[in-house]
């Protein structure tokens, strides 16, 4: 979807404490404890997301049950007939990893309540189906054996669980609600509704599941909560019992890195990265003014689950560029594939999964343990650029190729540049001042032009590496 693409300015500040003083701490972690959790992820940058369930079969995307809506009887009609004869993690997997995929965080259960693994705390789980097996334990043989991290997403939400509370955000909400009418809303319809739900149950039904998950699958790296929505009529972090869940959540995996919708905003550890969904961020994004870990969440077309008749799907050049822009700003890109119901990736994923797997293949340099540069370093117009730290490395991503020659502002430090996806090399020269500038600082001091072919090489997005001087070169 275009408009998902536009840059948008986020203060993610703003729905927690003031400032760093202000935020209580639930653990004892200091912040080089943390960055060294963290590591593999941050180095990383890449994953895949992968939304299925039973939202496949109707194929119109995961919020079927709530947009249409769904009836009960139609969505038990799903459950009855769910059998994904053709599903393949190992294929899931593979594909993952030679789209240069390092992660992968798959819907061990979504809002509708339908869980992908054996659990022993609901019948509403994919072994009762005619499919049989569990799909999460297939997810983790398959992944780890190609050498990627796991981990699991877990909606707190559940529309088929009898004590979760119907709020505006639940397909039982009272009629009279408009549809995605969820935030701002009052209705006293509500305390009817929930006379016999008890969302204490529902709590322990989590933590129950949570305990599952983080104990029958050996290592999780990472748990991909979802989501909360504080406004009249929804959740608040006292719901889920946020503090008590997390807490269980570090006892059973030390190591797992937590996302940040479990809405624990007061405080300083109860969340270890950010997820901006579905749009690019223009800035590096902020807690109480520090950078943050973060992870852009994107579809290839317009819907998480699978959706047959959805035709807003990205252009290779706007995938390349959401992975570049990503890690341009310091962060990291999950990029989902919603598999059909007969538990395939369509044609239409795995093509762009290919898209992936090419420019990935020359490129992955650019993006593995690569961040935002540093200011000294101006970014040349109609590009994107990356920095390796540790190599002493910069990548000019060519987003708008600009022709036979590219100038940059990188003052003295240039040593080398060539094309990654070729290794050919890029003449350099030092643009001089006139005369009547150079009393100037802003003339042509500290810019070099770089030479290029005028047609652009046969890759939609061509990467310059810019060997720095004092580089590590091995």
């Amino acid at each position: 979807m275009k408009i998902l693409l536009t840059c948008v300015a986020l203060v993610y500040g703003t729905a927690f404490a003031n400032d760093a003083s202000s935020a209580r701490r639930l653990f004892d972690e200091t912040s080089e404890q943390k960055s060294e959790r963290l590591a593999w992820w941050m180095h990383d940058r890449f994953g895949m997301f992968i939304h299925f369930g039973l939202y496949a079969i109707p194929a119109r995307g995961e919020w079927c049950k709530m947009t249409e809506p769904v009836s009960d009887e139609k969505y038990d009609e799903y459950f009855r007939l769910f059998n994904p004869d053709l599903l393949d993690a190992r294929d899931w997997a593979r594909r993952a990893k030679a789209a240069g995929m390092k992660y992968a965080v798959l819907t061990a259960k979504h809002h509708d309540g339908f869980c992908l693994w054996d659990s022993k705390f609901t019948d509403y789980k994919v072994t009762k189906t005619p499919f049989g097996r569990d799909v999460v334990r297939e997810f983790v043989d398959a992944f780890r054996a190609e050498g990627l991290h796991v981990g699991f997403y877990y909606s707190l939400l559940d529309w088929h669980h009898p004590d979760f509370t119907i709020d505006m955000c639940h397909p039982g909400r009272p009629k009279m609600a408009k549809k995605w009418e969820f935030y701002g809303t009052s209705d006293k319809d509500f305390p009817t509704l929930n006379k016999n739900r008890d969302m204490a149950h529902y709590r322990q039904y989590m933590k129950d599941q949570i305990g599952e998950l983080l104990t029958k699958y050996g290592k999780i790296d990472i748990l991909w909560m979802d989501f909360t929505y504080p406004e009249p009529n929804g959740k608040t972090h006292l719901d889920w019992d946020s503090e008590g869940l997390l807490k269980l959540v570090r006892s059973l995996q030390p190591q797992v890195i937590v996302n940040n919708r479990m809405g624990l905003y007061d405080t300083a550890d109860g969340w270890d990265f950010v997820t901006p969904e579905q749009f690019k961020v223009c800035e590096w994004p902020t807690v109480r003014g520090e950078r943050v870990p973060w992870e852009a969440c994107q579809t290839f077309s317009g819907s998480w689950g699978y959706h047959r008749d959805e035709m807003t799907w990205k252009s290779d050049a706007e995938l390349i560029e959401l992975l570049v822009h990503s890690v341009s700003k310091g962060g990291n890109l999950i990029m989902n594939v919603g598999p059909n119901a007969r538990g395939e990736f369509d044609a239409r994923a795995k093509t762009k999964l290919d898209v992936y797997a090419d420019w990935m293949r020359v490129n992955g340099g650019s993006v593995y343990g690569c961040t935002q540069a540093p200011n000294r370093f101006k970014v040349p117009e109609g590009t994107l650029l990356t920095y390796d730290p540790n190599a002493q490395k910069l990548y000019i991503h060519l987003v708008s190729y600009p022709g036979k020659s590219l100038t940059v502002a990188f003052g003295d430090e240039i040593s080398f540049a060539r094309f990654l996806h070729d290794g050919s090399e890029i003449k350099f020269s030092k643009m001089q001042s006139p005369p009547e500038n150079r009393l100037y600082s802003h003339g042509g001091e500290g810019k070099w032009q770089l030479s290029l072919p005028a047609i652009k090489p046969d890759i939609v997005i061509p990467v310059i590496e810019v060997v720095l001087k004092y580089a590590k070169l091995d």
